[in-house]
């Protein structure tokens, strides 16, 4: 089936090209989407009766993709789910996960704007292509992972984190602890917090023997008699 393409298309051309597809996609995607026409000679006169409406819609749209690009680069999501200690989710994320969490960080896209071809099936970082216009893209990082605590780490390290031990790195196993340790001084209970404890019960307890001996009354020994 020939189309006339109203935008660009990857892998397919130009707005205002005419091109060859399967009747299939161009019946399930082109068409419904009003990415093309069928490429008939009253479509042809159509077209290009609207070119340059179509062109300075197109330069309107990707200026404003452009915009949402620069506050989108550099974006990484979390999102929390369970999973097994070698890193093997209960279940997968997928394409409207990934935009909700967007969503949820302050830019509205759409599912079919999230490059998503096979589910995420697998803790860790993933980066994912999100298409906000033919000619503009950004990629965001996916944080998949059990918990917040969790997040962070992976993010810092860069690796999934797995549980056991001997499955953990070295870098994945500081971050923890350090991580750990940040919690305990936010919450007032630290190493600093016992250590101050310690050096004020200190000097209450060497205090105490001379206290002590302060009020033991003084017993006097009797002399020989001369």
């Amino acid at each position: 089936m020939e189309v006339i393409l109203l935008e660009r298309v990857a892998k397919l051309g130009q707005m205002g090209e005419v091109v060859k597809v399967k009747p299939g996609y161009a019946r399930n995607y082109l068409l419904p989407r009003k990415k093309a026409l069928r490429a008939t000679e009253e479509n042809k006169k159509l077209f290009e009766s609207r070119r340059a409406q179509l062109e300075t819609q197109n330069i309107a749209r990707k200026t404003e993709a452009d915009r949402i690009a620069g506050k989108m680069r550099g974006l990484a999501v979390v999102l929390i789910r369970q999973a097994g200690e070698a890193g093997q989710l209960y279940g997968s994320v997928n394409a409207r996960d990934i935009a909700v969490a967007i969503k949820d960080a302050g830019i509205a896209v759409e599912r079919q704007q999230v490059e998503l071809n096979i589910p995420i099936k697998t803790l860790g970082l993933i980066q994912v292509p999100v298409h906000l216009h033919p000619e503009v893209a950004v990629t965001v990082t996916v944080n998949v992972a059990r918990s917040a605590e969790e997040a962070q780490i992976q993010a810092r390290t860069g690796a999934a984190v797995v549980h056991g031990e001997q499955a953990k790195s070295e870098e994945q196993a500081r971050e923890e602890a350090r991580i750990r340790a940040e919690a305990l001084f936010e919450e007032g209970a630290g190493p600093r917090a016992e250590g101050e404890a310690k050096d004020e019960a200190e000097p209450a307890a060497a205090a105490a023997p001379e206290a002590e001996a302060e009020t033991k009354p003084k017993t006097k020994k009797a002399g020989k008699k001369e």
